[in-house]
């Protein structure tokens, strides 16, 4: 059964970091790039970052370049992604995604809040 559980979530003040996790299972995970995402209240599901299969490629969008690195761990089948000085418009619920050519995973989310 494939499963992608994220974590890390929570809330956490303008300025601060969080580092997400999703943890992959029932499928060869380094065989995989992976892709965090987003989405906002009222908003569409926005890629945030991804990584190759085998790490040595990432990608970011704009709205975090910067103050976010995606990583990955192939032995404990788990992604990452830090973000460092969060801004209120990072507020959403975060989503890992695996894909391989048409195949594609998602986790059920995370939920960051960025508030004072």
């Amino acid at each position: 059964q494939v499963q992608l559980v994220e974590s890390g979530g929570g809330l956490v003040q303008p300025g601060g970091s969080l580092r997400l996790s999703c943890a992959a299972s029932g499928f060869t995970f380094s065989y995989y790039a992976m892709r965090w995402y987003r989405q906002a209240p009222g908003k569409e599901r926005e890629l945030v970052a991804t990584i190759s299969s085998d790490g040595g490629a990432t990608k970011y969008a704009d709205s975090v370049k910067g103050r976010s690195t995606i990583s990955r761990d192939n032995a404990k089948n788990t992604v990452y992604l830090q973000m460092n000085s969060l801004k209120s418009e990072d507020t959403a619920v975060y989503y890992c995604n695996a894909i391989r050519g048409i195949v594609l995973y998602w986790g059920q989310g995370t939920q960051v809040t960025v508030s004072s």
